[in-house]
């Protein structure tokens, strides 16, 4: 099977001497094409870094990255930027699509930068929008589109070109639960045709499109286990941090958690009365002490 990304003994390190901040520590990663890779971790862990140098936005301060073959560290700024043009689609979190351009000029945007005439890119932007289910929102712009609609735009974007590696980066936080589906389904049938997808999520119910899950955690990869179509992964639900126990322990857990925590609520107001109770009857026989001497 052809490799896609092949990194090895990658570093970035950010700031200089006593402040040097490593974002990632010599990772090792080969990833096929054809794979549908969830990386998963804590906030601060590395998963962006990472995203933005295999994604060609940044370099790795040490180690090697090799693109479908091809030594990133030897091309050209030029150069750079055309393979990340042709070869990579980007979704975003927040959408990025320009607010003057309607929802097919933002489609048919990386077309002009490659120099496609506007006839063709326009044919193949009303393709690419057909191909997500909005074909009848081509002429609509961003602000009239609602989030959901927004993020399959943003998917017709980056698969016009049809690219080799497709780089989700959180692709349903801004969307409601049902939005979120349909933009899932969309990459798993882009997964489906062959396409390679690299995905970040926070979300563990994700992970069920994915074929294969890492867990990032402070700039390393602390776990990269294979996955089946349809199911969580067990330590997908904790981050992969921690070894998750099952459901049925984490429900007896609850339930005793529960139990220990009622009586610990009521203990206070009876040890109260009890309390309250003594120091009156303390003040009763002082008063009738104090009568008797009187």
């Amino acid at each position: 099977m052809a490799v896609v990304i092949d990194l090895k003994e990658v570093s970035k390190l950010f700031g200089f001497g006593n402040a040097t901040v490593v974002a990632l520590d010599e990772i090792s990663l080969t990833i096929n094409k054809g794979e549908f890779v969830a990386i998963m971790g804590p906030s601060g862990s590395g998963k962006s870094t990472l995203m933005n140098i295999i994604g060609l936005l940044d370099r790795p301060t040490h180690g090697t990255y090799l693109l479908s073959n091809r030594l990133v560290s030897r091309l050209r700024p030029n150069r750079l930027a055309k393979a990340r043009r042709d070869h990579i689609g980007f979704i975003f979190q927040s959408f990025n699509l320009l607010p003057r351009l309607t929802a097919l000029d933002n489609v048919a945007l990386p077309l002009a930068y490659k120099g496609v005439t506007q006839t063709k890119r326009l044919h193949m932007a009303g393709a690419a929008l057909e191909r997500v289910g909005l074909a009848e929102r081509e002429y609509f712009y961003p602000k009239a589109l609602s989030g959901g609609q927004a993020q399959r735009v943003a998917i017709a974007r980056a698969l016009v070109n049809n690219p080799d590696l497709i780089i989700a980066d959180e692709p349903t936080g801004n969307l409601d639960s049902h939005s979120s589906k349909v933009v899932m389904e969309l990459l798993a049938e882009l997964h489906s045709t062959g396409s390679t997808i690299l995905m970040v999520t926070h979300n563990p119910e994700l992970t069920r499109y994915a074929t294969r899950v890492l867990y990032m955690h402070d700039g390393s990869i602390v776990h990269d286990e294979s996955t089946r179509l349809g199911e969580i992964p067990v330590r997908a639900r904790s981050g992969g941090v921690e070894w998750p126990k099952s459901d049925e322990d984490a429900q007896l857990e609850g339930v005793s958690a529960y139990l220990n925590d009622i009586p610990a609520r009521k203990a206070p107001a009876r040890k109260y009365i009890t309390k309250k109770s003594k120091n009156n009857s303390k003040s009763k026989k002082t008063k009738s002490k104090t009568k008797v001497q009187a």
